[in-house]
């Protein structure tokens, strides 16, 4: 394999799997994982709007990442391509 495409590949799974972990720590109405694993660390609902959009854009570059990395695959190497 050449370079370019362990690194795009790294890349893609990297970002997918950062991207389940991130989700998950989102909190959806106050039952979120998050909450569960962080409700130690803020005892108010003061600090859960900082916490949650730090969140939000953690996931947004992670999909981001994703989503370009899987683009550039698709268009180097299309289908059929790539010789074992």
């Amino acid at each position: 394999m050449e370079a370019l495409m362990i690194v795009f590949i790294v890349l893609l799974v990297l970002s997918g799997v950062g991207m389940i972990i991130f989700i998950l720590l989102h909190s959806g109405k106050g039952t979120g994982i998050s909450d569960m694993i962080a409700s130690s660390l803020y005892s108010t609902q003061t600090g859960t709007g900082i916490i949650e959009k730090n969140l939000d854009r953690i996931t947004i570059i992670l999909a981001v990442i994703f989503m370009v990395s899987l683009i550039v695959l698709m268009l180097i190497y299309p289908q059929g391509s790539i010789a074992q």
